[in-house]
């Protein structure tokens, strides 16, 4: 089976490349098609296959400065053509991947991690008042209605989606009137389940750890802790740093940067819980944080309400520092029937393998299909 992968980006590894990789992993065969590739920021099995960019890798600065040309990116992926014989395009699209222009009779499957969040529900969270200067705002609400007549007429050529989870599911049944299997994405558990559950949660901090993008809301949990004056340890680094990490922080606030990936489970670990502020389509985070036997307190919206459950874990109703404070404060009491086991039980759930194993089913069917559907099929 000869596969064109598909990816928007490649220029940091993040869960979408993780995503990738675990496809990369089971496709050996495999030829990578994405908008443009920083050399060296890959795992070993994505930076070893052919990788075709777009005009786009030209530009002078592009790896740093790629969110500004969004308004590009269409003509950019529709332009691109395939450089083989390939039985089936595979895309893992969060932006535009979805919309490459397959070969007539070529079956596409989508792997959706989102709709074009910015431009659909989530766009204030990075275009409102206060989240961006008036020029880049006054461009945002200029080339959002063709933006979003783009997602939605481009997502028509694609034959098959699998999304990441029930609640992206509902988004392209709202965005795009199309229906999607859900295939939840991989977690490396074998990696954070070395270490023992003995002596978890002894570290006496909350975690908190992603991209300081702006709809992950980690303002919300900075001011939550300055409240509560816990320890909160955060990870990660983003386009919000220089905002968010304004001014000296308080003395129960640390801010780590980007951590090495050897170093995170052992952050988990020793956590008392993870702190999970986004509306997220799915996120990562809180099962790594499972898989360490930690407890997550999490935003009682999107795919955190599909991996966290009442055993392993507290919800708050809204996306402020006040209901966050009250969810750690109850989170004090609660601890107490916590039992590590439990988290890294429901981790297990979300597998390497079960991803990889669903994911070949999907493309497997999909060609089923193709090939019943073509003139010589339908002939015999």
């Amino acid at each position: 089976m000869k596969v064109a992968l598909v990816h928007d980006w490649l220029v940091t590894h993040r869960g979408g490349e993780r995503v990738l990789d675990a496809l990369c992993e089971v496709l050996p065969d495999a030829d990578i098609y994405t908008l443009i590739h920083r050399p060296g920021s890959q795992s070993p099995a994505i930076e070893s296959r052919r990788i075709f960019t777009s005009f786009l890798q030209h530009i002078p600065g592009i790896h740093e400065r790629y969110r500004h040309f969004l308004p590009l990116m269409p003509r950019a992926i529709e332009s691109m053509r395939l450089r083989g014989d390939y039985d089936v395009v595979l895309s893992s699209s969060h932006c535009v991947a979805k919309g490459l222009r397959a070969p007539a009779g070529l079956p596409h499957l989508s792997y959706v991690h989102a709709p074009m969040r910015y431009m659909w529900d989530l766009f204030d969270d990075y275009f409102g008042p206060g989240r961006a200067g008036l020029p880049v705002r006054a461009a945002a609400h200029a080339v959002r209605p063709w933006l979003r007549r783009w997602d939605r007429a481009s997502a028509a050529r694609v034959d098959r989606f699998v999304v990441n989870s029930h609640h992206v599911a509902g988004k392209l049944r709202r965005f795009w009137d199309r229906e999607a299997t859900v295939v939840h994405p991989p977690v490396d558990l074998e990696r954070f389940t070395r270490l023992p559950l003995e002596g978890s949660g002894q570290g006496g901090y909350f975690l908190w750890l992603g991209a300081f993008a702006p709809y992950k809301r980690l303002d919300i949990a900075l001011e939550a802790f300055r409240e509560l004056g816990a320890p909160l340890w955060v990870v990660g680094t983003g386009q919000e740093a220089a905002r968010l990490m304004s001014g000296a922080p308080p003395a129960n606030i640390r801010f780590l940067g980007n951590v090495p990936d050897d170093a995170l489970p052992a952050l988990y670990r020793d956590a008392r819980a993870l702190i999970f502020t986004p509306e997220e389509d799915f996120g990562i985070t809180p099962l790594e944080a499972q898989a360490c036997g930690r407890p997550v307190i999490a935003f009682g919206r999107g795919g955190a309400l599909e991996t966290v459950n009442s055993r392993t874990g507290l919800f708050f109703a809204e996306q402020s520092p006040s209901a966050l404070a009250e969810a750690v404060r109850r989170f004090e009491t609660w601890e107490g029937g916590f039992r590590p086991e439990d988290a890294r039980s429901q981790a297990g759930r979300f597998s390497r393998g079960a991803f990889q194993q669903a994911m070949l089913s999907e493309v497997e069917s999909l060609l089923r299909v193709a090939r019943k559907s073509t003139p010589e099929a339908r002939a015999v």
